[in-house]
């Protein structure tokens, strides 16, 4: 964004399924700020294009869905000022339910397919499809699936879409492409994560500090959102579409585990398909629902949305759940309770081996969202960091651990990857501002800094030596993690220090040798790590690396 021109941050790109800006490409050459003028203009039109096709497929004034689109304002704001996908995909899910609604099963299929590749929204369609027994529908879906899976191939190549999948998709599945905790997310993840899960900086006090509760609710809820809902779809089987196409949309958004003010937009096609027939005060009870889930309701910390949301589902499917037998109720309950234990021992299995679990962590300040980089010298530790934006910094100074305080350090632009030279300083960075990067040198004693011809990237090693010459700390990449692992450099022993399905990295010795610091995700934000010490003595025996 700096080499684009735009000074001060805006915005952040949280990680996405590999085709998610492709709808973006033709814009590239413009600037920020006619790109989206252009974006903004095309979702004026596909919103405009949605209320015509839900008016024609209800037969509801399209007056009247306009109104209610704009009672919404909220969702509408924040979709216009942070240029999001939202409006296309409501288009997208609109458009899938014309088509079916006429007979067009595979057209349907691709729409579906299309929002899936680009958003991970349309997932669940399938089953949808599958338990209507569209099968044209789902072959087109499968098809539109395939067929961006091939592109995003011939786009960025085989690593990069199997890292996509290893490392990036399941912390975006269990909610970690942004803030865990934050409760503007009102999601279920967000809401079990806050009650559930201690994070000295992002939830220091938790209702119960209980992990494994959280693994095992976390996955009893979504899995059996999930499977009653496809049975509920299944075994009413009625003969149209509206009902059960609005529940699985709503669904859809239930499930989301990265939810904000701008996502509620999606709800207009299913409020729209539910209010068809229904009596006043249903048709009352939905477009309240919707204009209060698309407006700043105000103590995120309760949830209201998700309760919102959560009711709203319960209210449109109990009819669907009328229809399902006992026995398969049943069935299905034992199955999602044993799934969901099955899944919480091997996440609490994980969650041992991360450093939370069992190192102490340091450089603590609340709502602190990234401290990483490490580097240490005699007058203290020094790190990257970027805060929760209530102090004005939202972006990434240059702090200092010293004589038991924290000091934040700016320097007219973005602070990034701190080194200490030798033990006494001084400290180098990169700064980028006004377009251009360059390495700055931070004398510690003097506090003066200049910039100097020197290239960080030459500095950086997958290897770091004990200052006493005993030990050697690096990093291994595996399929879905980075882990640390320690060597004894005189039996060759070695043992693993941090490792999760998550990411640790940037290990630092302090000078006497008996610690490692370093920064990982595990338990937090894809990308946004905290600091962790690692004591090295005495250690014990640790299995080999492989």
């Amino acid at each position: 964004m700096n080499y684009a021109g735009v000074e001060r941050q805006i915005g952040a790109y949280t990680p996405q399924t590999p085709l998610t800006m492709l709808p973006m490409i033709p814009l590239a050459s413009l600037t920020p700020m006619g790109a989206k003028r252009v974006w903004l203009s095309a979702d004026l039109i596909l919103l405009a294009a949605t209320v015509m096709i839900l008016a024609s497929r209800t037969g509801i004034r399209w007056e009247f869905l306009a109104i209610l689109l704009f009672c919404g304002y909220g969702s509408l704001r924040a979709n216009a000022i942070d240029g999001q996908y939202y409006m296309f995909l409501v288009f997208l899910l609109a458009a899938a339910f014309y088509m079916l609604d006429r007979g067009y099963l595979a057209g349907s299929g691709l729409a579906s397919g299309l929002a899936f590749g680009l958003k991970l929204y349309g997932g669940p369609l399938l089953l949808y499809f599958a338990a209507k027994r569209r099968w044209k529908a789902a072959a087109g879906m499968l098809l539109a699936s395939a067929a961006l899976a091939l592109l995003a191939l011939a786009l960025f190549g085989w690593s990069d879409i199997t890292y996509y999948l290893n490392r990036v998709l399941p912390r975006t599945l269990e909610g970690g492409s942004i803030d865990p905790y934050n409760p503007g997310v009102p999601s279920l993840s967000t809401l079990l994560r806050r009650l559930f899960v201690r994070e000295p900086e992002l939830n220091p006090s938790p209702a119960i500090d209980a992990p494994w509760l959280f693994f095992l609710a976390r996955t009893v809820l979504q899995l059996g959102l999930v499977v009653f809902t496809v049975l509920g779809v299944a075994f009413r089987n009625s003969p149209g579409y509206k009902k059960d196409f609005a529940w699985f949309v709503i669904v859809l958004v239930l499930l989301s585990t990265s939810t904000a003010s701008y996502t509620f937009i999606l709800l207009l096609a299913p409020v729209a398909l539910l209010l068809e027939g229904a009596s006043l005060w249903k048709s009352a009870y939905f477009a309240g629902s919707y204009v209060l889930l698309n407006i700043n309701i105000g103590i995120p910390w309760l949830f209201p949305k998700l309760w919102l949301l959560l009711l709203l589902f319960v209210v449109v499917g109990i009819e669907h759940w009328r229809s399902i037998p006992w026995r398969w109720a049943a069935c299905a309950a034992a199955g999602v309770l044993a799934l969901s234990a099955a899944d919480a021992w091997f996440h609490m299995r994980d969650y041992r081996q991360e450093p939370g679990h069992r190192y102490p962590q340091i450089a603590v300040e609340r709502g602190a969202l990234f401290s990483g980089s490490p580097a240490i010298s005699q007058t203290g530790l020094f790190f990257q960091g970027m805060g929760d934006g209530r102090r004005g910094e939202d972006w990434y100074v240059l702090r200092w651990l010293h004589d038991g305080r924290i000091e934040r350090l700016g320097f007219g632009g973005l602070v990034l990857h701190p080194v200490a030279v030798a033990p006494q300083g001084p400290i180098l960075f990169e700064l980028v501002a006004n377009r251009t990067s360059k390495t700055m040198r931070f004398d510690t004693l003097t506090r003066t800094v200049v910039s100097i011809p020197a290239r960080l990237e030459d500095m950086a090693g997958s290897e770091v030596h004990s200052p006493d010459g005993r030990w050697v700390a690096y990093t291994r990449e595996t399929p879905a993690s980075q882990q640390i692992w320690v060597e004894d450099v005189a039996t060759g022993r070695r043992e693993l220090l941090a490792g999760g399905a998550c990411n640790n990295s940037s290990a630092t010795w302090e000078l006497d040798s008996s610690a490692i610091v370093f920064a990982s995700d595990c338990g937090r934000a894809y990308g946004l790590p905290a600091l962790y010490r690692a004591p090295m003595a005495p250690r014990a025996s640790g299995p080999a690396a492989p």
